[in-house]
């Protein structure tokens, strides 16, 4: 090892909506990235153990990974709690209160993918723009945290060979300083960021958790006033939000 101490905290990272420009989804025009923080000490000790305690109770195991696609569509394993209603109460209930009481904090990027292409004739790729507007937000909030010189380990699903490749050289892109674009210079030098790529089936409780949050995020942005229950217990949650443009 290179000597550099680890951070005292984790960044899970996830996504809500297309970050494509070619075709747009007219129900979901948006992309959201939301990183989610959390110290190590509550990852250990609060959120992964009461995650699994869930899992264990309701499905007597913990090879259970929560998606919120597949718990909104009530598909895959999540079947079950169509056709059992006290266990879905149940399931939901004890969720949302995990959720309420996790220790975690947020920093969202939402692109307005109609506005961006309105707006630049050779926008950004959504994904890039969230990105930046993220870890500059990250950095900024660590280093009042006394994280400075540390290495912190960004956790993202992951979801290609080269998909992953291309996020990752855009990654460490920024990390370098030469991300060129953006309108005033950070110094991603202050700490060493690492990107660490993660199968879906490696069931990572905090990647679930910001998989369950991303969505009522992207919803708050796009449809304010629709009743949206997981954000209002967010709100207290989210450090930062960046809309763009």
């Amino acid at each position: 090892m290179d000597g550099i101490p680890y951070s005292d905290y984790l960044i899970f990272v996830d996504e809500s909506g297309d970050h494509g420009l070619v075709t747009l989804d007219k129900e979901f025009p948006v992309f959201a990235l939301v990183f989610c923080i959390i110290s190590k000490h509550d990852y250990l000790n609060f959120l992964v153990p009461t995650v699994q305690k869930l899992k264990l109770d309701i499905w007597g195991h913990d090879q259970v990974i929560l998606h919120e696609r597949d718990i909104r569509k009530e598909s895959g394993i999540f079947a079950t709690l169509r056709t059992n209603r006290a266990l879905r109460e149940e399931f939901l209930e004890r969720l949302t209160q995990i959720i309420a009481d996790a220790p975690i904090q947020l920093i969202t990027s939402i692109i307005d993918k109609p506005k961006l292409l309105s707006k630049y004739a050779t926008p950004f790729n959504p994904y890039e723009l969230a990105l930046r507007f993220c870890m500059e937000r990250i950095l900024t909030y660590l280093s009042s945290q006394g994280e400075t010189g540390k290495r912190l380990h960004v956790l993202l699903e992951a979801r290609g060979k080269i998909e992953d490749a291309q996020l990752e050289l855009e990654f460490r892109r920024i990390c370098a300083n030469q991300c060129d674009w953006y309108y005033k210079s950070t110094d991603f030098q202050k700490m060493k960021f690492e990107p660490v790529f993660v199968p879906k089936a490696s069931n990572s409780t905090g990647l679930q958790i910001a998989d369950l949050v991303a969505r009522p995020l992207a919803l708050q942005y796009l449809r304010p006033t629709q009743s949206n229950r997981t954000y209002e217990i967010l709100k207290s949650k989210e450090l930062n939000r960046k809309v763009f443009p």
